[in-house]
């Protein structure tokens, strides 16, 4: 389980009732419901607030999920104080002391950044009545494109020390809940539903909307007060534990997605320095098999099938990058091999012809190949025969670990670019 689906899972817990126990002595969210309206309605006879046109009913096939006996559906218009609805189209200036809420101060990060807000062009204030001015614990919802659209955040005093009045701009919409309901629970509800209201925007693939009526009729869950509390301190206590689970979980993936990488270069490792497998005596050892190899070397030289190369300098102690067995020899790849060996071969035989392109890279040691005939391809271009291994030696593919040991050619031999450097293993 990822990080954002544990937060996802302790959310919907949250939501559903089943984050925290049910106490009886906490009263129903019916009884909070009502308080709620009887002070909506106070508010609406002192004139503080519009009344607002009813929403429909909620209906039983629109409930997403099953809640408490003691909790309520209601829709999110029905727990507020002010009208839901975005802000206005401001006219920006380079300074004053009124800022913009734009939805890039609601950061991807989980909080408010007043640092990125613009200038409000104080001439035009006459527009902006006292009550669209926000407060501390409006719930800010961003309500325009995609990956963006229904992030939500509280707006607290605390994120404006200066104290500068701030409007939200036309992408916001503010959602200011009545204060006998947690704000913080309202918060972490709308935060659990932000997928779901990525899915309710509307209008072209680059310009998504999510309109104020959308989300005065989203439904929301009501417990009774104390237990939205109660809720908002459970998820509280546990976030510091997802972020620690987050800090491992991320260490996790990167040690898997380097694991195979790390486990063949381990591999590889021990391989080289003996550590893979047991000597056995009975094999004899690397020096025995070594003046074998020179036999043949001078065996082809002789032959003049290979060139004698130029001696090199014997290995010194400090040259050694580790130890190695007993029965091992360290010794120089030219004297165990042919650099650059050259095929003599009939014009008419079908060959494989393989440029850069057909060697994959990644030191997957893989290849394909065109065929064509000897005679076309055997002057300009590298050699090579099945067994010998070829290694690209300039940039960019010696940095793409362009690297293969040829198999399967046509006819055992083959051609190809001149960017890779030919090792054929004296046998």
């Amino acid at each position: 389980m990822t990080p954002q689906e544990l937060k996802n899972s302790i959310l919907q817990l949250a939501i559903q009732g089943k984050l925290v126990e049910q106490r009886p002595e906490e009263g129903t969210a019916e009884e909070l419901f009502a308080q709620i309206q009887q002070e909506k309605q106070r508010l609406i006879k002192e004139k503080k607030i519009k009344k607002e046109k009813p929403l429909p009913e909620i209906t039983d096939d629109e409930k997403p999920f099953d809640i408490p006996e003691n909790w309520k559906w209601c829709r999110l218009d029905d727990i507020v104080v002010k009208t839901i609805k975005r802000g206005k189209s401001p006219t920006y200036t380079a300074k004053s002391n009124m800022l913009v809420f734009a939805q890039k101060c609601n950061t991807k990060a989980g909080y408010i950044d007043l640092s990125l807000a613009r200038c409000l062009d104080e001439t035009k204030l006459s527009k902006y009545p006292e009550e669209e001015f926000m407060i501390n614990n409006d719930i800010v919802l961003n309500s325009t494109g995609n990956g963006t659209l229904g992030r939500v955040g509280i707006y607290r005093n605390s994120d404006n020390p200066n104290r500068y009045p701030v409007v939200p701009d036309s992408h916001v919409t503010i959602i200011r809940a009545n204060t006998l309901v947690s704000v913080e629970y309202v918060f972490y509800s709308l935060k659990y539903y932000q997928p779901y209201m990525e899915k309710l925007g509307s209008g072209s693939t680059n310009q998504t909307e999510l309109s104020a009526g959308t989300v005065k009729a989203l439904l929301f869950p009501l417990p009774p007060i104390a237990e939205q509390k109660r809720i908002v301190a459970k998820i509280e206590e546990l976030l510091p534990c997802i972020d620690r689970y987050e800090q491992a979980w991320c260490k996790l993936e990167k040690f898997n997605s380097r694991f195979p990488e790390d486990m063949k270069k381990s591999l590889l490792q021990y391989a080289i320095q003996g550590k893979l497998v047991e000597q056995r005596p009975e094999e004899g050892t690397a020096e025995e098999l070594f003046e074998q190899i020179q036999e043949e070397k001078q065996r082809l030289i002789a032959e003049k099938k290979i060139k004698k190369a130029k001696p090199l300098p014997e290995i010194a102690e400090d040259e050694k990058p580790f130890n190695i067995p007993e029965s091992w020899k360290w010794v120089r790849i030219q004297e165990i091999t042919c650099l650059n060996p050259k095929n003599d071969l009939a014009d008419e035989l079908q060959v494989s012809f393989i440029p850069m392109a057909l060697v994959d890279d990644g030191y997957r040691n893989k290849h394909t190949y065109e065929i064509k005939k000897w005679g076309e391809i055997k002057k300009g271009f590298t050699h090579f025969a099945n067994g010998d291994i070829g290694i690209a030696k300039i940039t960019p593919c010696f940095q793409n670990r362009k690297s293969v040991i040829f198999r399967d050619l046509k006819n055992g031999y083959g051609a190809g670019t001149t960017e890779l450097s030919i090792v054929r293993v004296i046998n």
